[in-house]
């Protein structure tokens, strides 16, 4: 579905979750980030963009790798003794919306202030869209992803563009 005025796709999403043992963080931030050869972001909602790579801080020690489409997993062997990774992408799919209208569609089905510095570009924002937890990824200023459970991508997609008519 595409417009001047507001555009959505779907794609698969390549995910990977890691996190590391609550007494074991700053060890495993170390090894991670000379793993991936770049640091790692800060606080919850920071994003770091490296290569064909997302990092994006979830939770304080949880971060999530999203994958460039078609890109190549990085090697990562997480220590067992410091965390864990796993493989999310089977389960998720990556919505990419953009256009002027996007922040009056957005209005229609989640929660978050797209003019909020939380949600400024470069930013990632846990939110709820219709009960079911979503990841919004801002990557510009009429731009976004929404990482969202593959079991509700029908209905969610079916969501937002309900909420765009007039736009498109």
């Amino acid at each position: 579905m595409a417009s001047p005025d507001f555009s959505l796709s779907v794609s698969d999403c390549l995910l990977i979750q890691v996190e590391a043992w609550n007494e074991t963080l700053g060890q495993f931030e170390t090894s991670l980030s000379a793993s991936l050869g770049t640091d790692l972001p800060a606080s919850v909602g920071e994003t770091v963009h490296h290569e064909n790579l997302l990092i994006i801080r979830v939770a304080p020690r949880r971060l999530w790798l999203a994958l460039d489409d078609a890109a190549p997993a990085p090697p990562l062997a997480v220590d067992p003794d410091l965390g864990c990774s796993a493989s999310l992408g089977e389960g998720r799919v990556r919505f990419s919306l953009a256009g002027a209208d996007i922040a009056r569609v957005l209005s229609t089905c989640i929660a978050v202030d797209w003019h909020a510095p939380t949600a400024a570009p470069g930013r990632a924002v846990h939110t709820s869209f219709h009960h079911v937890p979503v990841l919004l990824l801002r990557t510009g200023e009429a731009s976004c992803e929404l990482i969202v459970p593959r079991s509700f991508a029908t209905s969610l997609s079916d969501w937002i563009a309900d909420g765009s008519y007039g736009a498109i």
